[in-house]
Order: structure tokens, then C-alpha cells, then sequence
């Protein structure tokens, strides 16, 4: 299943809702993701914070124009039962950040989830994600403001 459409491959916009999978180019070298929430992005920083942060400040510093939205075939944000809780719980929290084994994407999986993820890379998100929710992934660009 994995991907059918990559961010940036639709201009189809798509409306945010609470415990959506985001995510955002950085220097069009790697994504970051996280999780929507009441117009805000709950997200793993590179200091290893956990925060809640506005689209704006999302994509600050990163080379991505756009926040993209993970969807099935029907342009549906993918959200699973208690996403927001699990992300919100994180909050103000540090977690011991490794851009190559604990990073955004690990996080992401685990809000979405609620169980321990190895995943690390976007590939590896994506294939965790598709295959919890069952079905090919759709980035969709997110329309918010």
C-alpha cells in the first residue's frame, strides 16, 4: 500500500482536523511530521521538546512552503481514536532527540499508534502508517488560515 500520492504531487486541498498527521519538507532533503491540533502542530523539536507550535512556526527554518495532510483514497484526514490525547500528554516534555533513531517520525507513529515504534526515517513512517490504518497514504496539501 504505502504512498499513492507524496507531498507536493496535489494541489487538491484538504481541511485539518484534530489528531491529523502532518508534515513538512526541510531543505528538500527530509520531512517532518507531527500532529494537527486546535490550529496548532503538537511536534518533537530538535532540542527534543515536545510542543505545540502554529502552522507559521512549523514551517520556520525549513525549506517547505506548504503543511501536508496524510489521507486515504477519498482525501479523508487519517485520524486514530486518541491521537490527541497521546500527543497533548507529550507536551512540554524532552524526549532524548536522535535525528537518526528518535526523531519526529518516531514520535508521530507513537502519538498515532499509542505503542513503541522503531520507525525513523519518512519511508519507514509511511510504510507504518499505511499499514496501521490499512490503506495507501495521500498527502494532501493542508488548507488552514
Amino acid at each position: 500500500m504505502n504512498v499513492k500520492v507524496y507531498p507536493g504531487e496535489s494541489k487538491r486541498l484538504v481541511d485539518p482536523v484534530d489528531g491529523a498527521i502532518v508534515c513538512c519538507g526541510i531543505y528538500g532533503l527530509f520531512e517532518h511530521t507531527g500532529i494537527w491540533l486546535e490550529d496548532h502542530i503538537i511536534e518533537l523539536h530538535g532540542s527534543g521538546l515536545v510542543k505545540a507550535v502554529s502552522p507559521q512556526r512549523f514551517l520556520t527554518d525549513r525549506s517547505g512552503e506548504r503543511i501536508y495532510i496524510a489521507c486515504n483514497a477519498q482525501l479523508q484526514p487519517l485520524v486514530h481514536v486518541g491521537t490527541s490525547e497521546r500527543a497533548i500528554e507529550r507536551i512540554f516534555t524532552y524526549i532524548n532527540y536522535n535525528t537518526l533513531t528518535h526523531n519526529c517520525h518516531r514520535f508521530t507513529t507513537e502519538c498515532v499508534t499509542g505503542l513503541r515504534s522503531d520507525v525513523c526515517s519518512f519511508s519507514e513512517f509511511n510504510a507504518a502508517i499505511s499499514k496501521f490504518f490499512k490503506t495507501a497514504l495521500f498527502w494532501q496539501p493542508l488548507r488552514y488560515l
